[in-house]
């Protein structure tokens, strides 16, 4: 987690929600009146966002402590305290709904992920995310899939090549595709082809593709042709997959299943914020 870049996200989203001021907290108290803010569960699941919490209601008032009770990963129930923040009223009040969006957010992604992986004990397959993640926050959106023990994907253009069926439209061909790719780019660089059909796989193959992404294959599919290939190229699956036919497709020997459902279309996990004024 780049705290750096959690910190100027954080602005960003209270100037969008406080703008000059939370008119109704400064009009009710006092800059000196202090309370406690306590997050607890509402609901059984993995906890996320430890460091949105601590991070949250410093950007707004570092006087603000803030006591974690669990971590990110831990396995929570009904009821359970995950951190109880202290300070200024105002300032506890004008924090506490952008950082509860934030970690139900985050919390819920990591429960989909674990359940994801539940669904697939014992087989080899690992769990990973995709780029299909909330415009802005997807640095948190990808530690959310991770603290629920799924494997990062590229995080974004940037970082590693796939060539999807778009770019192998325009360039022609996989192979005219790759070949492109390896005099531009470092040998440091991995690069991912996706595939649709047999031919298409024989070619990334032939091409010294890295990565071959099995896609909007079925797992009978996958089970055929995955014995073609080599060892040393990964392999992985991705499209139309659901937790409900998740399993049939970790039990192919897939090395890898990539799931855009963790991040958009994740349920926000349930917490409340509970508040006391200490006299």
């Amino acid at each position: 987690m780049n705290v750096i870049k959690l910190r100027s996200m954080l602005n960003e989203f209270y100037n969008e929600d406080i703008g000059d001021c939370d008119l109704t907290s400064e009009s009710i108290f006092t800059i000196h009146e202090i309370g406690e803010l306590t997050f607890i569960a509402k609901q059984t699941g993995i906890f996320c966002g430890g460091v949105v919490i601590k991070e949250g209601f410093k950007v707004v008032d570092s006087d603000v402590s803030v006591s974690m009770r669990i971590q990110d990963g831990d396995r929570v129930k009904v009821g359970d305290i995950l951190a109880v923040a202290k300070g200024r009223v105002q300032s506890l009040l004008k924090s506490e709904r952008v950082i509860l969006n934030l970690v139900q957010r985050m919390s819920g992604i990591a429960t989909l992920t674990a359940e994801a992986i539940l669904r697939i004990n014992g087989t080899n397959a690992k769990i990973c995310d995709t780029r299909k993640t909330m415009p802005g926050i997807r640095m948190l959106d990808k530690y959310a899939v991770a603290a629920g023990g799924g494997v990062n994907h590229r995080k974004g253009l940037y970082d590693a090549v796939m060539i999807k069926d778009n770019h192998i439209s325009f360039a022609g061909s996989i192979a005219n595709a790759i070949q492109k790719v390896r005099e531009k780019v470092g040998h440091i660089v991995k690069v991912e082809v996706e595939i649709e059909s047999k031919e298409q796989l024989i070619e990334a193959i032939e091409h010294n593709a890295d990565i071959i992404m099995f896609d909007n294959c079925v797992p009978e599919q996958i089970q055929n042709w995955l014995p073609l290939v080599p060892s040393w190229i990964a392999s992985e699956a991705s499209g139309n997959i659901t937790l409900d036919n998740l399993r049939a497709y970790a039990e192919t020997g897939i090395q890898y299943i990539s799931l855009g459902c963790l991040t958009h279309s994740v349920k926000a996990f349930d917490i409340s914020a509970r508040v006391k004024i200490n006299s």
